[in-house]
């Protein structure tokens, strides 16, 4: 299925302004998030359709539904190790088992009444999820929070195996878009379409205490 996109004036009209919320492009069966990779391994990933090579499947790695949140951190593609950016479509069944079981990347005390309980929770758990400042295609700060999440071990595995549905090469699109910012701004860019992604389980929407979508956000 080919990713969808929109002028970002357009999106930023319908996304909601604080509040935790999972942005991200999705249909009834899957859910697209973002990497940015060195040219090896996001090449190797490109080719076969899922990854190896030079990617190390015994390192925790980190996965962003948001893709401004991907551009602010790989620099729209210009930081080293970070130049091939991808569209990593999953299933959607899989994207929520990981935050069913993710244990947060800092103590939380709502969810552990202990730093000790807390760190074990992380021992057990093969994905830490962290809420960070999402950020204005400029890079600064805004009051949303976007999400990100680490998988290591067996996720990690399934995510960049079984689990991948398909691999879009975004690389070129994201260096057009970041000579467009840069000579007219804002107006003239084009994102991904996301919007905001409901759970299904509202028991885990609850834990992760995401905020109430603004009416119309999540069509």
């Amino acid at each position: 299925m080919p990713l969808a996109f929109e002028p970002y004036p357009d999106q930023v009209k319908v996304w909601p302004k604080d509040g935790r919320h999972v942005l991200a492009q999705f249909d009834a069966d899957s859910i697209v998030v973002y990497q940015a990779y060195s040219p090896a391994i996001g090449r190797y990933a490109i080719e076969h359709g899922r990854f190896g090579g030079a990617f190390s499947f015994e390192r925790m790695s980190w996965i962003k539904p948001n893709f401004l949140w991907m551009m602010y951190r790989s620099g729209w593609g210009t930081k080293e190790n970070q130049e091939i950016t991808l569209a990593l479509r999953l299933r959607r069944t899989f994207f929520e088992s990981l935050l069913a079981e993710a244990a947060p990347s800092t103590w939380d005390r709502d969810l552990f009444a202990t730093s000790e309980e807390w760190s074990r929770a992380v021992g057990r758990s093969a994905v830490r999820l962290q809420w960070d400042p999402d950020h204005h295609p400029s890079g600064a700060k805004l009051d949303r929070r976007a999400l990100q999440l680490g998988l290591r071990g067996r996720v990690l595995e399934a995510f960049g195996t079984t689990e991948l549905l398909e691999v879009i090469d975004l690389s070129e699109f994201v260096a057009q878009q970041r000579e467009r910012l840069a000579a007219r701004g804002t107006s003239a860019l084009t994102t991904p379409r996301e919007r905001v992604y409901t759970l299904t389980d509202p028991a885990i929407a609850a834990r992760l205490r995401l905020a109430d979508p603004p009416h119309g956000t999540n069509q």
